[in-house]
């Protein structure tokens, strides 16, 4: 007496995984296009955290932080503050890309004051797309 058996085809099983791969690449352009308009978003925001709690630093202060001093006197209390009421921010945010801290330059080289600024996902100063710089000069 013959038993019956039952499950699927190595051919059915080919089937839904191409079909699922075919899924997966009309839908993963959008996903990560998604991913990075959220960290270029994320970084604008970060930064305008940054210039407000730098704001109140010179109210505190009446100047900005020296470049040596940093955007750590933003979080601890540095040498030679004159009414330090920090911290300004719990703690330093980190950009999206690279997990590093923003830059500080001060005095600036756009027309400000100051720049707060990350070289985007590659790390380094310029380029396009997700490699482009963003700092307080270019964000909306």
């Amino acid at each position: 007496m013959k038993t019956k058996q039952t499950g699927f085809t190595l051919i059915e099983i080919m089937v839904v995984v191409v079909i699922i791969a075919l899924l997966l690449a009309a839908v993963a352009p959008r996903v990560f296009s998604r991913l990075e308009q959220a960290q270029e978003t994320r970084a604008g925001q970060d930064i305008r955290a940054i210039e407000s709690a730098l704001n109140f630093y010179r109210l505190d202060n009446l100047v900005y932080p020296t470049e040596t001093q940093g955007l750590e006197a933003l979080v601890t209390e540095p040498n030679g503050a004159r009414a330090w009421r920090g911290p300004y921010l719990d703690r330093l945010p980190q950009d999206p890309w690279n997990d590093i801290p923003y830059r500080y330059r001060i005095p600036s080289e756009h027309g400000l004051d100051y720049d707060v600024f990350t070289y985007g996902a590659d790390n380094e100063e310029g380029g396009e797309g997700q490699d482009a710089d963003i700092g307080n000069w270019n964000i909306d």
